[in-house]
């Protein structure tokens, strides 16, 4: 069996959990969902697959300190801290020179920070079908979330024809990558059976990406080139990032890579998942009062429906009476009033509140 590395992305800004995710710490490092760190859950769960101190985390240079801080048992030399965000792709370009670095015959899955898993057994096993896959074949293995309802918030994966089997799980090739559709088009989906939601998990050897790197990004791959060099030369990596990183092409893995190439497999999920993007998602997680509020936090409702109260202040009241469908959030220093269906547009809004000089301490 090869060497297996797990590489977490962790580099988000979390802008649509404004005003409790923030730069320095963002959403994949507090509990939007849960009792500890979403991050924190991420690398517990991988407990049993690889060991801690082969999992990788990329993140933003000003949130390295806080990754640590929340998960103490990884090795601080593989936390990296991008001093810009180039976008999925080129976290992928920088995670396979790490890797191929530690071991050029390894396997490595890429995963996200903050999804929701409540059945870490359940990712446990369908990974190890995946780096099994992955270790047998020259393929990109992705995970397929089965669809429960028609969400237009997620990218869809077409299964395909049926590929072989792996520890007790079948793996499928990939019709085609599909966006984020509207609401009919994700009805047909559901119905179809053969639509899965794509959870943005990937795992592959180091020599099936990088082919793929070399085919499909040869710009990107060439100039990471310049950072493996550098390493090899002796050189400080923080110190190479800061010289390269700004010049890399801004893009993600699923357009540079993933949709193009011909040799993706699919094993579907066998545990619950939720990319919990915006704020009404976690009215999915916690229990609502009859009338459909959800509330955490210090709050008294009177007459009101559907809303969601979400309170880090223990020592400040909030009431609501008449009100439906709100989302009210309350931090010591700011407070986010909006209705759920205006919860998509919350990146806007935070983007023209960081435009005043006098509210840059709230970004």
């Amino acid at each position: 069996m090869s060497k297996r590395y797990v590489v977490i992305m962790a580099g988000g800004r979390g802008e649509r959990f404004w005003p409790v995710s923030r730069l320095a710490r963002p959403k994949q490092l507090l509990p939007i969902v849960g009792e500890k760190a979403m991050l924190t859950q991420t690398v517990e769960r991988l407990a049993g697959l690889v060991d801690p101190q082969d999992v990788f985390v990329i993140t933003n240079a000003e949130q390295r300190a806080a990754v640590l801080e929340v998960c103490p048992g990884l090795d601080p030399a593989k936390v990296i801290g991008e001093p810009v965000g180039r976008d999925t792709a080129a976290a992928v370009g920088l995670a396979t020179v790490l890797v191929r670095r530690e071991d050029p015959a390894a396997t490595f899955a890429m995963l996200p920070a903050d999804a929701v898993i409540n059945d870490d057994a359940g990712l446990r096993a369908t990974l190890e079908t995946a780096f099994q896959a992955a270790e047998a074949r020259p393929v990109l293995a992705t995970i397929g979330v089965t669809a429960d309802f028609p969400a237009t918030g997620y990218g869809y994966i077409q299964q395909g024809n049926e590929l072989d089997e792996y520890a007790g799980r079948q793996v499928f090739q990939v019709q085609r990558f599909v966006e984020k559709p509207d609401q009919q088009t994700a009805e047909t989906y559901l119905r179809s059976g053969d639509y899965f939601w794509n959870a943005g998990m990937f795992i592959w050897s180091v020599s099936a990406i990088v082919g793929e790197l070399e085919t499909s990004t040869p710009a990107l791959w060439s100039a990471l080139q310049g950072i493996d060099a550098g390493l090899a030369a002796g050189q400080n990596l923080d110190a190479l990032l800061a010289e390269h990183y700004p010049h890399l092409e801004k893009i993600s893995v699923d357009y540079a890579i993933i949709e193009k190439a011909a040799n993706v497999v699919m094993v579907e999920s066998g545990f619950g998942w939720d990319d919990v993007g915006e704020w009404p998602a976690i009215a999915r997680h916690y229990p609502a009062d009859a009338a459909g509020n959800v509330v955490r936090g210090s709050a008294e409702l009177a007459d009101a429906r559907r809303n969601i109260v979400y309170s880090q202040d223990e020592e400040h009241l909030i009431a609501l009476l008449g009100a439906e469908d709100l989302i009210v959030v309350k931090t010591q220093d700011a407070t986010l009033i909006c209705h759920r269906d205006k919860a998509q547009d919350l990146k806007a809004l935070v983007k023209q509140i960081g435009a005043k000089a006098a509210y840059k301490k709230l970004m």
